[in-house]
Order: C-alpha cells, then sequence, then structure tokens
C-alpha cells in the first residue's frame, strides 16, 4: 500500500479537512481526495465521513488513524536521521503551540533558527487545548509545566518567568472604580476567554499563600488565539476588565491606554517548556531547533 496515500490520509484527519491539510502538505485538495479514494478502494472500507462543510472519521478511520499517525512519524524521522549524515539539517519542523507563545515567543526565536538553517522548514499549528503531538503529527509542542504530556522530555524555551495582568482603561475605571480585592471583581464587567473545549477560563490569583479562583460575570467572551486582539481592544475602548499574558498587553500599558490592577495578586510562574518523544529518535530540524533555542538562552 503506497506510503503517499496513508500519508495523504493522516494529513486530512489532523487538519479535519481537505483545504486545509492541501495548505499544510502542499499537495493539492483534488490530489489528497483521490488518495483517499485509492486507499478506500484497497481497504474496502470508508474511512471519512464527508459533508459539503466537514468531514469525520468513521470507526475504522479512527482506529487506522490512531495506530499510523505515530508510525508515519517515526519512518519521517529515520528518513530525517539519513539528512542527519550531512553537514546541514533539513526538512520540515512541526510545532503545536498555544497562541500565547506563537505571539510572544517564537517571533524572536524563528526569525534567527530560519536565517541559520536556510533549509528547514518550520510548520507551526495553533492550539491552546491538550494535545497528543505523536497523533497529531507534529515533532514537538510547547506548554507550560501544568499542561505538558506525561513521559516527554522537555526543556526550557523563551522567557523564564511569564505573568497574567488584570488591566482596563482609565475610562473604564473612573466609571466604575478600581478593584482593590479579587473579590471585587464579581461587581465588574470582566471580559473572558473560552477554549474549544467549552470551558470558560478561571481567573487564578494569589497573595501571601492564598490562592483565590473566580468566575467573574462579563459581556464578551473570546476564543484564545488571534481573536485576543479584539478582547485587547475592547478593553482599550473601556468595554470592561481582560486578564491576559502581561506581553500581549505591555504596548497598551507603556502608552497608558491601559491600567493594570491587583498586580500584588498576580505573582509571576513558570515560562513555556518545549516538549517533545522520548521514544523516539529526535528529528535533524528538531534537534537543530533545541541546539538553537539553547544557545539564544545562554
Amino acid at each position: 500500500m503506497e506510503l503517499d496515500d496513508l500519508s495523504a490520509f493522516v494529513a486530512v484527519a489532523s487538519a479535519k479537512g481537505f483545504r486545509e491539510a492541501a495548505r499544510i502538505s502542499g499537495v493539492s485538495a483534488s490530489g489528497l481526495s483521490e488518495a483517499l479514494r485509492r486507499l478506500e478502494t484497497r481497504l474496502n472500507t470508508r474511512l471519512l465521513h464527508r459533508s459539503t462543510r466537514s468531514i469525520s472519521l468513521t470507526e475504522a478511520g479512527a482506529r487506522l488513524y490512531e495506530r499510523i499517525g505515530p508510525s508515519l512519524a517515526e519512518i519521517g524521522a529515520a528518513l530525517d536521521s539519513v539528512q542527519a549524515l550531512t553537514d546541514e539539517p533539513a526538512g520540515a519542523l512541526k510545532l503545536n503551540v498555544p497562541a500565547n507563545v506563537a505571539r510572544t515567543v517564537l517571533p524572536g526565536i524563528l526569525p534567527g533558527f530560519l536565517g541559520a538553517h536556510p533549509h528547514i522548514r518550520v510548520e507551526v499549528t495553533v492550539e491552546d487545548s491538550f494535545v497528543d503531538i505523536l497523533a497529531s503529527g507534529a515533532d514537538a509542542g510547547i506548554r507550560y509545566e501544568e499542561r505538558l504530556e506525561q513521559d516527554m522530555i522537555a526543556v526550557p524555551i523563551g522567557p523564564r518567568e511569564q505573568r497574567l495582568l488584570t488591566a482596563a482603561a482609565p475610562s473604564y475605571f473612573a466609571a466604575r472604580g478600581r478593584p482593590a480585592h479579587p473579590r471585587d471583581l464579581v461587581h465588574h464587567n470582566c471580559m473572558r476567554l473560552r477554549f474549544a473545549s467549552g470551558a470558560i477560563a478561571t481567573w487564578e490569583f494569589e497573595k501571601d499563600g492564598e490562592v483565590l479562583r473566580f468566575d467573574p460575570p462579563g459581556s464578551l467572551l473570546i476564543q484564545p488565539g488571534s481573536a485576543c486582539d479584539l478582547l485587547v481592544e475592547a478593553a482599550v475602548s473601556g468595554l470592561g476588565i481582560v486578564c491576559l499574558f502581561e506581553d500581549w498587553l505591555a504596548p497598551h500599558l507603556r502608552s497608558g491606554a491601559l491600567e493594570s490592577v491587583l498586580e500584588d495578586w498576580t505573582p509571576p510562574f513558570s515560562g513555556p517548556m518545549l516538549y517533545y518523544s522520548g521514544r523516539r529518535q529526535i528529528p535533524p530540524p528538531l534537534r537543530a531547533f533545541i541546539d538553537f533555542t539553547r544557545s539564544i538562552s545562554g
């Protein structure tokens, strides 16, 4: 059975659509569709439920995807290991990262890395939910310590400390008052994040060993990602209070468009970690990326 057809199936299943799979893989949507048709014909079973708007895996498709996703990743790693015999690593490096890392960490790393390794192509998938990086086809992921998968090797990447800040526009505080304690947030309009799972991010505060968690009321919910810009702009306009990474808010804090509150209740936490499986050989592009991030972190 042709590996290209199996790869096409994994690409479409991972991307949850032919158009996105075509964009990521560089193979046309029609080419992917033909590969899927050949594979289903050989197996004499349907692997995907197709509609005009979406696709989903059949039971047989889900079972096949679960088994061959890691296997194809191993084949890719074996091919990459051959390229490691050359002086310059080459090939694709696939990273799965949360939105904050894509916005505030990778811009300080990728330009220098790609400049130093012109034969490597980096593919970044932005997801804030928990992800099985092997099944997703990624070489590595970046998450915070509490979200790391088990049995993974983790190395620091980016800033070693970060923190969340709670902030709003001066006009909002002039109209509604400034919260002096986290419990005061129940009387404010708190604009929040809703993850793809449907869960709404809880606001957490800590001071002198006391930890408080709140689900304050608010008129705006945003799914993490580029839409966080809308959350920030809504705060700048005076709509309400946001709680986001300091890096996202920093330009507006410096300009005075936003003012932070409750800073003594928002201590820093450990920065992100690059993690990858210890059960497979490290592909040369990933090894080069690990070495580069270590070199720039001193």
